[in-house]
């Protein structure tokens, strides 16, 4: 009796190798988690719950941001940050799920 070996899909494990190499940073790890369990949150809002510096919150923000793993809304002088990417959540649940810390 063979077993049939599951097709590995090129586009999905180029996606997924994206994701991993975009948030692959504690920091930016906890962002997403932040960030997937609310909808927007302003920088010293992310900063006040990870109790993390303004600086290198709004360096990582900024890098996931350009990666079109966040997105920004300006409301005035207020910049929402927001996940835009919400396969990302899939990909931490299946860290989470494989025992891994997060």
């Amino acid at each position: 009796m063979t077993q049939s070996v599951p097709t590995i899909n090129p586009e999905k494990l180029e996606k997924v190798a994206f994701i991993l190499k975009t948030i692959a940073h504690p920091l930016r790890i906890a962002i997403v988690d932040l960030l997937s369990k609310r909808d927007r949150m302003m920088v010293n809002e992310i900063t006040e719950a990870l109790g993390s510096e303004q600086s290198l919150t709004s360096h990582h923000l900024t890098n996931m941001k350009l990666k079109g793993i966040l997105s920004s809304e300006r409301d005035g002088k207020k910049v929402f940050y927001q996940l835009n990417m919400r396969e990302v959540t899939g990909v931490l649940a299946c860290m989470d799920k494989c025992q891994a810390v997060i």
